[in-house]
C-alpha cells in the first residue's frame, strides 16, 4: 500500500500565536503509545497551555492534552502525561541552548498527520508585551474594515 503525501492539520495552538513571537519553527515527531494516534486521528488534541522542554539530551512536551479513544480499553494513557518529541540530538541540543536564553521558549503550534506519522510543529518563541498585542489586534481590526470597505465599493 503506497504511503500518503502532504499534511492534513489536526490542532493548532492560536493563543501561542497570539501571546508569542515565532522567531522559527522546527518538526519533530512524537512518541505516542496505544490508541493515542487513533485518538489524535479523530482530532481530539489540545494544544493549549502546552510547552517543551530539553531535559538529558531528550525533548519533552509537557501539556498536550490527548482524549483517550472513546472504545478503547482499560489500558488508556494519561491524558496529561509528557510526551517525548523525537528530533536529532544536534538540533535538541541546538533547542537547549537556544532556550536558556533569556525570554525565549519552545511552544508546540500544530500537530498534524505527514503521510502516516504524527509530527508537532515547535516554534522558538519570545513573549508578547500587552502593548504588542494591543497593537497586533489594532492591526487586524484594521484589516478587516479595509476588507469591508473594499467589498462594499465592489457592488
Amino acid at each position: 500500500m503506497p504511503k500518503e503525501s502532504g499534511k492534513k492539520l489536526i490542532s493548532q495552538n492560536r493563543k501561542a500565536r497570539h501571546d508569542y513571537f515565532v522567531d522559527e519553527t522546527y518538526e519533530a515527531g512524537i512518541a505516542l503509545s496505544g490508541t493515542e494516534v487513533k485518538s489524535i486521528r479523530a482530532g481530539a488534541v489540545n494544544l493549549k497551555d502546552s510547552y517543551c522542554r530539553v531535559e538529558d539530551g531528550e525533548l519533552w512536551a509537557s501539556g498536550i492534552h490527548v482524549s483517550p479513544y472513546e472504545k478503547g480499553s482499560i489500558f488508556n494513557v494519561d491524558p496529561l502525561r509528557d510526551r517525548k518529541l523525537l528530533m536529532h540530538k544536534r538540533e535538541i541540543m541546538k533547542l537547549g541552548g537556544l532556550c536558556a536564553r533569556d525570554g525565549y521558549t519552545l511552544v508546540p503550534l500544530s500537530v498534524y498527520l505527514s503521510g502516516s506519522h504524527v509530527k508537532v510543529e515547535l516554534g522558538l518563541c519570545r513573549g508578547k508585551k500587552l502593548y504588542d498585542k494591543r497593537e497586533a489586534d489594532a492591526k487586524k481590526q484594521a484589516g478587516r474594515e479595509i476588507e469591508r470597505e473594499m467589498k462594499e465599493r465592489s457592488r
